[in-house]
């Protein structure tokens, strides 16, 4: 679905319906001009500020995220636009031209939206890299902040994944890692983040959760793994596949200044423990001693 926001004073569009009718699958949307510096809510695929008023200070407010058409009898050079794609047409409005233009800022939105996917998403298990980890962390993070939530951090690495990859090969290998990533899917809510931190490692950032209720989804994975049914082609017996994990959780320590870096360090910690206690085990980083 295409969703069109059209910002004008009134709420009154002079081409609404021919965009509507035009487009295929738009959904066109006037919104009275004061609300255009609240576009996010709306999640606009294109924004079409046709009759706005003090259009100049309205914009220096103001940092687009998606591509904006500015419709006007002129396009004031003090203007300064803060979008990634912008384009003025000027009225009285041709319909043909204003169809055009609007279908190319839609397309470069598309594409754009592509690109992104493209450069924060793993090939192989479809879940966010580290890239998108380390965008999503610092915003979740600042929100704690905020709002005085607890933010947890889960660090989970399949056990002796390398004997996986020397006794069946990396194709299996690969078959295992993606298996995981769609068990962790079924487990997660919408506002929890999935991503493949290295080559059998997986982080889970889980939102307003304390590390208790961490602990407990992180031992509910960990037993659904344990009893996976992962058998390779040409084997009579599924082969064991456990998995270990480390958490923490924002904020962790007073008095120190924690950061994105800072969670991820201490949840790697509690992980290099577990490896240490014998693997397919869940270590919290509060529980450790900090000289282990």
């Amino acid at each position: 679905m295409k969703n069109i926001v059209i910002y004008s004073k009134g709420g009154k569009s002079d081409f609404a319906e021919f965009l509507e009718k035009e487009i295929d699958d738009a959904n066109v949307r006037v919104v009275e001009d004061s609300e255009l510096k609240d576009y996010e809510t709306l999640n606009p695929s294109l924004i079409i500020a046709e009759k706005v008023d003090n259009l100049v200070d309205t914009l220096s407010l103001i940092k687009f995220k998606v591509p904006v058409l500015f419709v006007g009898e002129e396009f004031k050079k003090a203007s300064v636009v803060r979008a990634f794609a912008y384009d003025f047409i000027r009225t009285p409005v041709d319909t043909e031209e204003l169809l055009i233009r609007v279908k190319s800022m839609i397309r470069i939105r598309e594409l754009m939206f592509k690109i992104r996917q493209v450069s924060t998403t793993d090939e192989l298990t479809g879940l966010h890299n580290r890239k998108y980890l380390q965008e999503r962390l610092e915003q979740e993070i600042s929100r704690s902040k905020r709002y005085g939530l607890k933010l947890s951090c889960l660090l989970f690495d399949l056990d002796f994944f390398k004997v996986v990859n020397d006794i069946y090969g990396y194709s299996w290998g690969d078959v295992l890692l993606k298996s995981v990533a769609e068990k962790l899917k079924q487990f997660i809510r919408k506002e929890d983040v999935i991503t493949r931190y290295g080559d059998e490692e997986f982080i889970v950032l889980l939102p307003n959760t304390s590390e208790d209720q961490a602990f407990l989804f992180a031992e509910r994975f960990r037993r659904d793994i344990e009893r996976m049914e992962f058998i390779p082609a040409g084997e009579e017996e599924r082969h064991p596949i456990t998995i270990s994990g480390g958490i923490s959780t924002y904020p962790c320590m007073e008095n120190v200044e924690e950061d994105a870096n800072t969670g991820i360090r201490d949840a790697e910690h509690a992980l290099y423990n577990a490896k240490k206690r014998g693997k397919n085990k869940i270590v919290q980083f509060s529980q450790l001693n900090l000289g282990e």
